[in-house]
């Protein structure tokens, strides 16, 4: 197996790593670098200047896309800042590989029909990276969400928190794709997570109404903090995101007229109340284990050329979730998502 990875930043080496760790000696990995750093970034997101990333990872770099292509990958992983996914995924597919993208899809809807356009004439598998929902607290709340254990649903919330200089403490986040618009920055795309998710678990939003905007003193020139419900599908869904907030957040909680269930994705459990069931808890957890699933899934979508519990489409509808609620943002209306 010949995978290319598209970027070999923190996220790009994550999966450079978790390849390594399923696929073992029978794969061969090639990297497309455009700035070329050697550092290694360390699954806890530090920065190791004593190993050279591309020896550490067994990595054949190239500087120009074409020459990276031209050696046939079975698979494209694109992680490179999400205002490039769109470019690289159309000239990845058209050279004939599988395309694993990371979120966002991109920054914009452009193209984004003629990439499944080509996708589809190729038969190619894809995958948008959404790694909690492999998170077992987001399947657990999934199962109880669909079996109707909660009752008639009235409401869910997605409460996510973080300080966007703590995000990646090797970089200065003022140069980070996340805090620049031309990159395809800010908290609603980055953090896209939230958007996928309430699609998955809730259906398609009709509507979307946000606030919110750049409200704190971050050196960022992209919204830092929004307000949004989502409106149309199984219920009302509240998203609040925010990069400003020092005390780290990711936490689901779906009402209904039976129970209300709460899952911590940091803290790793789920709480139902009334208790129908006992809280379930997964203290061992390793963030990286939604990573490697992630990539596991994918693999072995490839070796069955079948479609991914990713695929395309559903990139398509968060990515137009989020960039409806940014078109909020910036108009004050409602704004249909289309």
């Amino acid at each position: 197996m010949r995978i290319l990875i598209a970027g070999l930043g923190a996220i790009g080496q994550r999966h450079a790593r978790n390849l390594r760790t399923i696929c073992g000696d029978d794969l061969e990995l090639l990297a497309y670098r455009r700035r070329g750093l050697r550092h290694v970034v360390t699954d806890r997101l530090a920065k190791d200047d004593s190993l050279d990333v591309e020896a550490a990872l067994g990595i054949r770099a190239f500087a120009r896309l074409d020459d990276a292509l031209a050696l046939q990958p079975d698979a494209v992983f694109i992680c490179t800042p999400s205002s490039q996914h769109l470019e690289l995924a159309l000239r990845s597919v058209r050279a004939g590989a599988h395309l694993f993208i990371e979120k966002p899809l991109s920054h914009s809807l452009d193209g984004v029909r003629e990439l499944a356009h080509e996708v589809r004439k190729r038969g190619r598998v894809v995958l948008v990276a959404s790694q909690w929902r492999f998170h077992p607290c987001v399947r657990a709340l999934r199962e109880l969400v669909l079996s109707g254990a909660l009752g008639r649903l009235n409401e869910a919330t997605f409460d996510y928190a973080e300080f966007l200089p703590d995000w990646h403490p090797y970089e200065d986040y003022r140069t980070s794709y996340a805090a620049r618009e031309v990159l395809g920055g800010g908290v609603v795309l980055t953090q896209i997570h939230d958007y996928d998710l309430a699609c998955w678990l809730f259906g398609a939003p009709a509507t979307v109404r946000a606030s919110g905007g750049r409200l704190s003193t971050l050196e960022i020139d992209v919204e830092d903090t929004v307000d949004a419900v989502l409106e149309g599908g199984t219920c009302p869904v509240r998203v609040r995101q925010t990069f400003a907030e020092r005390a780290a957040r990711r936490v689901i909680t779906v009402r209904g007229d039976a129970a209300t269930a709460t899952a911590d994705l940091l803290a790793a459990r789920v709480a139902v109340e009334p208790p129908l069931a006992p809280m379930q808890s997964f203290p061992d957890y390793q963030r990286n284990s939604m990573f490697l699933d992630e990539v596991a899934h994918f693999m072995h979508c490839l070796t069955l050329n079948a479609a991914s519990a990713v695929p395309l489409s559903d990139g398509v509808l968060a990515l137009r979730t989020a960039l409806a609620v940014k078109r909020s943002l910036q108009t004050g209306h409602t704004v249909d998502v289309g």
